[in-house]
């Protein structure tokens, strides 16, 4: 059997074994999240922004679909450390030793930046935007009637996204640190990532322009937080890649 069919072969069966491990772990953590659904459901109903709104359930099948909704969420989140770990162990054979080191130590920040744009979103952004919703239907002189479909699923809008826009240090470190972008990379095309985190900002927050700052400014500051980051892992980049060049030349030289 050729040499390339045949290491085709054992990326294949690699593969399979790391989505086999998580599918058992996504199982277990969609059994624990099971019976950790029903408490979040329940405190979130009854947060700040939550306890003076009254939920309703326009379809029998409501309450089912956000308790499930929640339980693959939570499932999700559980799983996202794994997920990450796997990816890395499976690009990992064509890293060299440093970066190996370096993107594994990658992973729990990625975790921490990931919640800690949910909090941001929930605990800052969410708040104004329920506030500003409910004061324009005030002024109209409506009654709102909020099913809890409509609620979660608003929640989850806003939140989710922002869970995943917070890594954007960590993926961009990742990638600087693998030669694949450069901070001069970044820094030429500023102004069409701007263009583009306004625009993100546009979809995620109503029409209004204080909320649209809340969420435009945060990004700006993580997008050029990102770039100083970068900055580290593309000068660690270049120093490994002139280290392995430096070892591949001595073990070129004939013995003496």
């Amino acid at each position: 059997m050729p040499e390339n069919e045949m290491t085709l072969i054992e990326h294949i069966g690699e593969l399979r074994k790391r989505l086999t491990i998580l599918v058992v772990f996504f199982v277990l953590a969609i059994i624990v999240s099971f019976f950790l659904a029903q408490p979040l459901i329940q405190y979130l109903q009854y947060t700040e922004e939550a306890k003076n709104l009254t939920l309703n359930a326009f379809k029998i099948t409501d309450p089912l679909k956000i308790f499930m909704q929640v339980t693959m969420i939570l499932a999700l989140i559980m799983t996202s450390p794994l997920i990450m770990y796997q990816f890395w162990a499976f690009i990992s054979p064509g890293l060299l030793d440093k970066e190996r080191r370096a993107t594994l130590s990658y992973i729990p920040f990625s975790v921490l930046l990931f919640l800690g744009g949910i909090a941001f979103a929930y605990l800052i952004l969410f708040p104004y935007v329920i506030g500003f919703m409910l004061n324009i239907s005030d002024n109209m002189n409506i009654q709102e009637t909020i099913g809890i479909n409509e609620y979660f699923q608003f929640l989850f809008q806003i939140t989710l996204p922002f869970g995943v826009i917070f890594q954007l240090p960590v993926v961009m470190l990742f990638l600087t640190r693998l030669g694949i972008i450069t901070p001069m990379l970044m820094t030429k095309y500023r102004k069409f990532s701007y263009l583009g985190l306004v625009i993100i900002a546009a979809f995620i927050t109503p029409p209004d322009i204080v909320s649209h700052m809340i969420v435009t400014l945060p990004l700006i500051i993580l997008y050029e937080f990102s770039v100083m980051i970068a900055k580290v892992g593309y000068r660690k980049f270049l120093k490994a890649e002139q280290q392995q060049a430096i070892e591949d030349q001595q073990e070129s030289l004939p013995p003496n």
